[in-house]
């Protein structure tokens, strides 16, 4: 009785402290505001230390991002010795923990007038930097009788839907016009930026329910497949941001104004970066320079090179277009001096065929035959996965560990130790970037395929 009446209490003041615009009469209405993950810290709110049983969230939420989320613990990556070497050589005019170019990403960086109470930018990526500004919804999102929707209007991010999800996490894993890694800040020493929703997800690791409680009128999402729907939507949504991201950047859109072009964290870094060895060893050479001129990088289509045998799958008139376009990108991209504005129509034409793949993709219904087809077909085409260099490689690892857990789950096959062995061994051979070989990739890829059952 004790614990529900504190409770009752708490809501109840955090409700009159942060009560929605307009609530109550008379009231102008209020901008919202960022109030800092503190606001969600009780243990009657996000902040229990276990789940709660019969709860419809688990309530550990807060618990579970001090403790086990890299995410708060982004801004300490600023402070250490490589942090303060790139904002070195990049000539920031702060140190890179006082520095927006950094803070973007790595805190919950907002205009003074956007607080609406003191917070620490120093406890990383938090609440607010995924769920959205809260100071309109905090309070009255407690109560009983308010909805999701009612939250979304003020402000909240809808991360229940996997699109816009995928889309929020992408706005610092890829990036945008007013923040984004480029060649600069990787030579500097900033890490290369790669992303698989449900791979990304599951080492975070996940603080929501897995499934969902289903919505009325809607049936209840088998708990298998939700992981495979991540990564499905996953691979469409991230696939048009960043050919979205081509296309701005073709058009000099930057925030920052810079007219770089060809920007070359858009290519192939393992084109250049590489180990050098006798010519004779040279997989590269022995392979040759498919659509590009030899000693042009090649565009970077990682995210493209596994994600376009689902679609030719799910969507085949889409996926037949899209293929169109993505053909005419990564040609253009492949020369030494790309047409700006040939990229750029080829792009933009490219990014509503993709978010239209992503809304079939997400809406579609998942089973284990159609899993098994994805599991089979890529390592059909190992090849070309493994052609498309280390980046594309390391997209087919993660399209496999994602599936292969999904599909064992459902289908409990006997030899699942086995294939379980097969793609860590994937895994494996991306450890030293320098040193990857297609030719051994590929062939460990095959290897795969008639393990399934």
């Amino acid at each position: 009785m004790r614990k529900t009446k504190n409770s009752f209490l708490l809501r109840f003041m955090i409700s009159l402290q942060f009560s929605a615009p307009g609530a109550l009469a008379g009231q102008e209405k209020e901008p919202v505001k960022y109030i800092g993950p503190g606001s969600c810290a009780a243990t009657s709110c996000h902040g229990s230390v276990k789940p709660i049983a019969g709860s419809r969230i688990l309530q550990n939420e807060y618990s579970t991002w001090i403790l086990q989320d890299k995410h708060s613990r982004a801004y300490q990556a600023l402070t250490g010795e490589v942090g303060e070497r790139m904002a070195r050589i990049l000539k920031l005019d702060a140190k890179a923990e006082e520095s927006s170019k950094c803070l973007a990403c790595h805190g919950l960086y907002t205009a003074p007038e956007q607080r609406g109470r003191a917070f620490a930018i120093s406890e990383g990526v938090s609440c607010e930097n995924c769920h959205g500004p809260a100071s309109a919804w905090l309070g009255p999102h407690t109560t009983r009788s308010w909805s999701h929707e009612k939250s979304l209007a003020l402000g909240m991010t809808d991360t229940r839907n996997v699109i816009h999800r995928t889309e929020k996490c992408l706005e610092c894993h890829l990036g945008t016009k007013n923040k984004f890694v480029d060649h600069e800040m990787i030579a500097a020493g900033h890490p290369d930026l790669y992303f698989e929703l449900d791979s990304f997800s599951a080492v975070m690791p996940r603080h929501w329910k897995v499934p969902r409680e289903s919505e009325p009128g809607k049936p209840a999402e088998d708990a298998a497949w939700v992981g495979v729907r991540e990564w499905s939507v996953g691979q469409a949504v991230q696939l048009g941001a960043e050919i979205a991201r081509l296309s701005w950047r073709a058009r000099n859109e930057r925030a920052d104004k810079k007219d770089i072009w060809p920007e070359y964290s858009e290519l192939s870094c393992f084109a250049c970066h590489h180990a050098l060895g006798p010519a004779k060893d040279s997989w590269r050479q022995e392979h040759g320079y498919a659509g590009r001129r030899p000693g042009d990088p090649a565009w970077n289509a990682s995210r493209y090179a596994v994600f376009r045998l689902l679609a030719k799958q799910m969507d085949t008139a889409n996926a037949q277009e899209l293929d169109r376009q993505m053909l005419h990108v990564s040609e253009e991209m492949s020369k030494l001096n790309p047409d700006r504005s040939a990229v750029a129509a080829a792009a933009s034409l490219a990014v509503p065929l993709a978010q239209r793949i992503a809304e079939r993709l997400a809406a579609l219904p998942y089973d284990q035959a159609l899993v098994l087809r994805m599991l089979e077909r890529i390592p059909e085409d190992a090849e070309n996965i493994a052609l498309a260099d280390e980046r594309g490689a390391e997209q087919a690892a993660m399209a496999m560990d994602s599936l292969y857990i999904a599909y064992s789950r459902a289908a409990k096959p006997a030899n699942a130790a086995e294939v379980r062995t097969a793609i860590n061994g994937l895994f494996q051979q991306l450890e030293n970037p320098s040193a990857y070989n297609a030719d051994q990739f590929a062939s460990a890829l095959r290897r795969i395929r008639p393990l399934l059952q």
